[in-house]
């Protein structure tokens, strides 16, 4: 890692009755209530998590990392995140690399279906874009997780690439992966930005 500062902490937003903002220690009993529910774990690389690793996710970001918690009606019923990245995928790098940026999200199923995901997709991308200034961003997942695709969808992001087989699942195996994209200009063409 470069010698460069850690990118700015995340200035709270709204989206609706949504509070995007920086995750804290206190929020940790709340993401532990669905983290590691079977219809949660079933979709992520690391399919359980303990307290104690939540809290480090939270407290030990990588200096390239946005991480977001996504409170609704005062809980948390999800977490997001930006990574900064170089052209080539790599973290960090010089002023002039970081211009890609991955981003990820994770939500409570007991609000799956409220839109909740998309509209936390469209506030990254906002981050992304206009905050961080990256001139491209992707998202992937598993071919299977039709919801997690169809958020990209809404948010305007474009299917670039369809792997066969190319990412394990810890209960399936190899199987299909999707990776999504989005560059500035189109972003800021549909009057996001």
């Amino acid at each position: 890692m470069s010698d460069d500062p850690a990118l700015p902490p995340l200035r709270p937003r709204r989206s609706g009755d949504l509070v995007l903002r920086a995750p804290t220690e206190a929020d940790v009993p709340d993401v532990m209530v669905w983290r590691n529910r079977p219809e949660v774990a079933r979709w992520l690389l690391r399919t359980t998590m303990t307290e104690a690793e939540v809290l480090g996710r939270f407290r030990e970001r990588p200096v390239w990392t946005v991480p977001v918690a996504v409170e609704h009606g005062g809980r948390v019923v999800g977490t997001a995140f930006v990574d900064v990245l170089d052209g080539m995928g790599q973290d960090g790098g010089t002023e002039h690399l970081r211009s890609e940026g991955l981003v990820g999200y994770l939500f409570d199923p007991d609000v799956h279906g409220r839109g909740f995901a998309t509209r936390t997709l469209e506030v990254l991308l906002e981050i992304a874009f206009a905050d961080l200034g990256l001139r491209r961003v992707t998202a992937g997942c598993f071919a299977d997780n039709i919801a997690s695709w169809r958020v990209m969808e809404k948010a305007g992001m474009r299917r670039e690439q369809h792997g066969v087989r190319d990412s394990w699942h810890a209960e399936l195996g190899w199987v299909d992966g999707l990776t999504y994209g989005l560059l500035r200009e189109e972003w800021a063409a549909r009057g996001s930005g």
